[in-house]
């Protein structure tokens, strides 16, 4: 559970300016919260008006709850460079038209795989903790705490990376000291080895999340710890 719900808040995590279609009746974000961790925190609070009224609509319609997820998600999510670091060194090999049609199609999964997961959110599950230092526009991260059912916290990190246009973007999640980029890296490379990059595409396009599972079951076991990823 708590690893779909951390993931399921890191698809979130770029939330600001778009309005979930639920909750219409929602005041827009301010322009002023900009700031990485000022992002998340308007996150949380989205989260709490928009899946804690509405979970039972959202649990009987998925496909609301992936209109959601990219509502909220795509103008603050830098898909295209979580994907190219996922691809790691294969991000060369391929062309710019697969690095493309991955980009989506492995958003599309991840998205399918854990939307569920919001649905396990209740208000007050995520703290923010307070932000120390100064912002690295490479690689900013911000520190949550997640509270699961039975009273446990986990550390939740969040990494952020500005933009040329000035924007703050999330493009990777840190749950417990493993990296979502890091650990998804180690998965591709290990299919892409097997298939080539063309037919993991084709699978992620034509058979969505289950190929992603698929994918995860045939990994090797073993989280590795969080990487600085290069840019």
């Amino acid at each position: 559970m708590f690893r779909q719900l951390a993931f399921a808040i890191a698809l979130a995590c770029g939330t600001v300016a778009a309005a979930p279609v639920l909750a219409q009746e929602t005041a827009p974000a301010s322009a002023e919260a900009s700031s990485p961790q000022q992002i998340v925190q308007s996150v949380i609070q989205e989260l709490n008006k928009t899946v804690v009224g509405h979970r039972q609509e959202l649990q009987n319609d998925k496909e609301k709850l992936i209109e959601v997820i990219d509502k909220v998600l795509l103008p603050h999510f830098d898909i295209d460079y979580a994907s190219i670091l996922v691809l790691g060194q294969h991000a060369r090999e391929a062309t710019p038209e697969q690095r493309q049609r991955f980009a989506k199609a492995f958003y599309d999964s991840i998205t399918h795989r854990y939307a569920e997961g919001l649905l396990k959110y209740t208000q007050g599950s995520v703290r923010v903790l307070p932000f120390n230092g100064d912002l690295n526009e490479r690689r900013t991260i911000v520190r949550t705490q997640v509270v699961m059912e039975e009273g446990k916290t986990a550390s939740v990190d969040f990494a952020f990376r500005k933009g040329r246009n000035g924007d703050w973007k999330a493009y990777d999640v840190i749950i417990e000291g493993i990296s979502y980029v890091t650990n998804y890296r180690n998965q591709v490379d290990a299919e892409i080895r097997k298939v080539g990059i063309e037919q993991l595409i084709k699978n992620l396009e034509t058979q969505g999340e289950k190929a992603l599972q698929k994918m995860e079951q045939d990994a090797p076991q073993g989280g590795k710890p969080a990487a600085t990823p290069s840019t």
